[in-house]
């Protein structure tokens, strides 16, 4: 059973960057689709992006396009996140997500295992 565990949250200025890392524990990471989701206090939770288990295909949620880039090192069971330009809007708790599939991987519904998030805040 796959464990996710990430890291790499803070506080950073708006302009600022942040790397977040998931961490995964057992070898069905390495054919599992991963997502990245967000939950602002007060909001749903809402997809972030997505990398499919080859690492070719990845989806964004248009508000983080052309900033945020989803990526994954299957030799080291992890994924990652790389936010740049970030804003006050983008302050939430992040947490990764893996599914075995990779339709609809914008639909946390579809997702089996998750991590327990990484706060990131940013401050304008």
């Amino acid at each position: 059973q796959a464990q996710l565990v990430e890291s790499g949250g803070g506080l950073v200025q708006a302009g600022g960057s942040l790397r977040l890392s998931c961490a995964a524990a057992g070898r069905m990471f390495r054919t599992y689709a991963m997502g990245w989701f967000r939950q602002a206090p007060g909001k749903e939770r809402e997809f972030v992006a997505g990398v499919s288990w080859t690492g070719i295909n990845t989806h964004y949620a248009d508000s983080v396009k052309g900033r945020f880039t989803i990526s994954r090192d299957n030799a080291k069971n992890t994924v990652f996140l790389q936010m740049n330009s970030l804003n006050s809007e983008n302050t939430a708790v992040y947490s990764c997500a893996a599914t075995n599939g990779w339709a609809d991987v914008s639909n946390p519904g579809k997702y089996d295992y998750w991590g327990q998030g990484t706060q990131v805040t940013v401050s304008s």
